[in-house]
């Protein structure tokens, strides 16, 4: 019943302005009438209608502060606005809440859980910016911050000073224009007029330039105010963790000159050096090399009996991380000049670290501390041992039956590897299919592929326990997977466990508790478009910020980390999310950058597919590798690529063509007509783009030519 007298009144009073010619209050003259005679009403009177059109959101709020000036002057006029404008904005503010915060705060609850955990933080700062730096329009704000769970008299004195500035512009204006005696080109062209258009025009800049850094400062204030902050600092930048994410933000400080220094507690080059890409890569080559020996026979050569040496193929990938390690050395980054420090650093302030008992200073610091493998809560799990792709690399014997939980990239790519190695390898995940972040024909064409590997998957399966039972009688033991799918509990015997399931983000044992950082629901550092944390002076980025765990996005976010770090507040760069690769290791691989079918269709966003099978490529054919497509999503009606996914031999590498071509903004015209090299497997986007082209070949106009061709025979 509240609600609906509220509703009534505010649509009652909206009808009546409209309806009675409320326009009318808008004018300067209705109210100069009455000014000689009575002005202590006039003002209580202009005050009300203020009030009323700012709390019913109604148009004419700027004309109506320009008509204070005019008639009041600066002083009163500047009175009179500023508190009439507040009420208003506070009674529309009441009337948001009351009619719709309930609704929109239980309809969209986990879409506000952020939101509503910053305004109760940071409310008034958000609101200051807001009023100080007029971004979007007064009566929007209002209503806006209604639904929120700001308190009104925050919301009151917040909109009261944050106002005041802007107001004092437009009230200035008026009063310049009220001064004139008649309104002529002449009159206005005067200097205190001219001056006061002027400030009217550039006051949005001059707030964003001058007084948000002001805002800003505050809020540092506020949020430095429980440390000390070193009078002078040991080095520019200080970086934490060795990683990808780090050695680049190290690598880039240098360069320009800076005196950086890098403190690693493990190991040099972080997890894709010593267990991730590096080894799994080296892995997958001489799974490879097997696959090609047994499949000798259809290049043509006598069958060959393929051996492997299991502990020889894990010491090899050993000496392939040591022909790296170079390039990640400690060594190599002290000869670039930087200071490289072992040891677990702790953070003790937003500009100091400790470690090994030393404190260093530093004026901006950078926390790239990586991510582990991510352990499910499955119930007998600790009792037995168990492999992640950080352990794994110790195998030294075949592993036997080996169950694999995560159907992920991860997952995929050591399944295979594992299998041409010869384990019996079972792939067990909770998603439906397995590469579940790709298309459904991504995923059914590499699972077909894995069940012609004789790798078995277990898709829709929930892993509930984990059983180790000693057969007293025979000595041995026989270990036990007991899981869920469709409903029906099933088992799985294996020999070897290895666990797949994502990696999660190294966020604590470093401090950064201490600076009471703040973490996304995934799990990550919480950072903003320029890769700060909640301190301006503190970076994060590569996989402990996310969100994407790739090597190359982390070398990618450190150049923007390490810029910034350097550089800010003199200049500084927002990171470039708009086109991001990834490729999963399998054969054949799986290469993607844009939009994907399926998020095209989440999202609502009309597309043309264009596929090309590589099937048909005569490279791919020549190689033994034909098999696989291209899918190209493009703009309806248009070459402009939004998206491609490539599923075949060496897709990592041709699928670099298309992001080129979305970084430069080009087409699949532009694409069909440049030279590729015959035969190449990257004929195979030149083919994919002609099958574009000949789908948007212009029918009316060649049955023209084939007429005109008729005629000159």
């Amino acid at each position: 019943m509240k609600k609906i007298v509220i509703a009534t009144l505010v649509i009652g009073a909206i009808a009546a302005f409209f309806s009675l010619d409320g326009a009318r209050l808008l004018s300067p003259e209705l109210y100069r009438q009455w000014m000689t005679e009575s002005p202590v009403l006039v003002a209580v009177l202009f005050g009300l209608v203020y009030v009323l059109a700012t709390a019913l959101s109604l148009p004419g709020a700027a004309l109506l502060t320009l008509i204070a000036g005019g008639l009041f002057g600066l002083g009163w006029g500047l009175l009179i606005v500023s508190f009439a404008s507040t009420i208003g904005a506070s009674l529309a503010f009441l009337v948001s809440r009351s009619l719709l915060r309930d609704w929109v705060q239980s309809k969209f609850t986990k879409q506000l859980e952020k939101i509503n955990a910053g305004v109760e933080k940071d409310g008034a700062f958000y609101l200051f910016t807001l009023r100080l730096i007029p971004l979007v329009p007064f009566f929007v704000i209002n209503l806006v911050f209604g639904l929120t769970k700001v308190r009104l008299w925050t919301f009151y004195w917040v909109s009261q000073v944050g106002m005041l500035a802007g107001t004092a512009v437009y009230v200035n204006a008026g009063a310049e224009l009220g001064a004139l005696e008649e309104l002529s080109l002449k009159g206005i062209m005067t200097p205190t007029i001219l001056f006061a258009f002027i400030l009217l025009a550039i006051f949005p800049w001059l707030a964003r330039k001058i007084l948000q850094p002001l805002v800003q400062a505050l809020k540092n204030n506020r949020l430095y105010k429980p440390f000390n902050k070193p009078k002078k600092f040991d080095t520019n930048v200080l970086v934490i963790g060795a990683g990808s994410a780090g050695l680049v933000s190290a690598y880039i400080a240098a360069a320009v000159k800076a005196k950086v220094t890098l403190i690693e507690k493990h190991k040099m080059g972080g997890d894709c050096l010593n267990t991730g890409c590096v080894p799994s890569k080296a892995l997958i080559k001489s799974a490879a090399v097997a696959k090609t020996l047994q499949d000798a026979e259809k290049f043509g050569l006598a069958p060959v009996a393929a051996k492997v040496d299991f502990a020889a193929v894990m010491m090899r990938i050993q000496k392939v991380i040591a022909e790296v390690e170079p390039h990640d050395s400690i060594e190599r980054y002290t000869g670039l000049g930087v200071d490289c420090v072992t040891g677990a650093a702790t953070i003790v302030s937003p500009w100091e670290v400790e470690v090994a008992g030393k404190r260093i200073s530093a004026r901006s610091l950078i926390i790239a501390t990586g991510a582990r493998p991510a352990i499910p809560d499955i119930k007998g799990l600790q009792n037995i041992a168990y492999y992640t792709s950080d352990s794994i690399w110790n195998l030294r014997e075949n592993p036997g039956r080996l169950a694999i939980i995560g159907s992920g990239p991860i997952g995929c790519e050591l399944a295979q590897a594992f299998a041409r190695l010869g384990a019996q390898v079972t792939l067990i995940g909770r998603a439906p299919r397995i590469m579940p972040r790709e298309d459904e024909d991504v995923s059914a064409f590499i699972e077909a592929v894995f069940q012609a590997e004789k790798i078995r998957v277990i898709n829709a399966a929930q892993v509930q326990e984990v059983i180790d039972v000693q057969d007293t009688l025979e000595a041995k033991g026989e270990k036990t997977l007991r899981y869920t799918q469709a409903g029906q509990v099933r088992e799985l015997g294996f020999d070897t466990l290895l666990i797949c399931v994502g990696r999660q983000a190294n966020v604590t044992g470093f401090g950064a508790s201490t600076l009471g950082l703040e973490l996304t629901d995934k799990g990550t550092l919480a950072v903003d478009e320029k890769m700060r944390t909640r301190f301006p002076n503190v970076y994060a980025c590569g996989d402990v910020a996310g969100p994407y765990q790739f090597t190359h996005m982390a070398a990618h976010q450190a150049w923007y980390a390490a810029v910034n770090a350097l550089f800010s507040p003199f200049k500084s760069f927002n990171v470039d999310y708009r086109i991001v690769p990834w490729a999963t290791f399998t054969a054949p691989e799986v290469a993607r950058v844009g939009l994907s079918e399926q998020e095209a269709a989440a999202q609502g966003i009309d597309v043309e597919l264009t596929r090309y099978g590589i099937d048909d490529l005569d490279r791919a054919i020549a190689d033994g590798e034909a098999q696989g497509f291209v899918k190209v999503l493009t703009k309806k009606g248009s070459d402009k690529i939004l998206g491609a996914v490539i599923v075949g031999y060496h897709a990592s590498d041709l699928i670099t063509e298309f992001v080129s071509a979305m970084k430069h903004k080009t087409g699949l015209n532009d694409l069909l007509s440049t030279i590729h090299i015959y035969p190449t497997v990257s004929e195979a986007n030149k083919y994919a783009a002609g099958n574009w082209k000949r789908a948007h070949a212009p029918e009316r106009v060649l049955a023209w030519v084939e007429r005109f061709h008729l005629w000159r025979r």
